[in-house]
């Protein structure tokens, strides 16, 4: 059932009717003065205080995306700021999805067809969870392209990409290989 009906009742035609009446008793409401104008206004007081702020030298952030005050949106585009600026990095300096498989097999100590090989062999699983990981996470490769380069679906990788983003935290694994001086 629908993430959005099961929120009304456990049995579809039950959720569909009260899910129906929620929008009818909404659509009878009206409009809402408080609701119009979306997260910035919302956030700067209304637009009486929006208009205020115009005339002082306080700046607000906003994106149209992003509900939620000045700074939690300066932080929130920031940090996908920093995550473009390293997949351009990364992308620059030759990495895609067969420079990660290298990287991997590296990393474990086997060939790289054996990354390609269908087996639950804890190692292979780890390694191929890694490969996910890096090539979803840090160059934003979609899974559906990660999933037929390693022969998984994309559910398959979904999964990998968890237990690829827990290996990486847990032994700090580092896509880039760095040079001892």
């Amino acid at each position: 059932m629908d993430q959005v009906l099961s929120l009304f009742a456990k049995r579809v035609i039950s959720a569909r009717s009260r899910y129906r009446a929620f929008v009818e008793k909404g659509i009878a409401r009206g409009k809402r003065p408080e609701l119009p104008g979306g997260g910035l206004i919302r956030s700067a007081g209304g637009w009486a205080a929006l208009k205020q702020l115009r005339h002082s030298q306080e700046h607000l952030k906003s994106d149209e995306r992003i509900l939620g005050d000045g700074e939690f949106v300066k932080s929130v585009l920031e940090e996908q700021n920093e995550q473009l600026e390293q997949r351009y990095r990364l992308q620059a300096l030759g990495y895609d999805v067969d420079k990660i498989i290298g990287r991997v097999a590296d990393l474990f100590a086997m060939q790289t067809e054996e990354i390609f090989q269908p087996s639950k062999a804890p190692q292979r699983v780890k390694a191929r969870s890694l490969v996910c990981y890096w090539a979803v996470r840090q160059l934003s490769i979609d899974g559906t392209t990660v999933g037929k380069k390693l022969g998984l679906t994309q559910s398959a990788v979904s999964k990998a990409v968890r237990r690829g983003e827990k290996m990486v935290l847990d032994k700090n694994y580092s896509l880039e290989v760095h040079k001892k001086s």
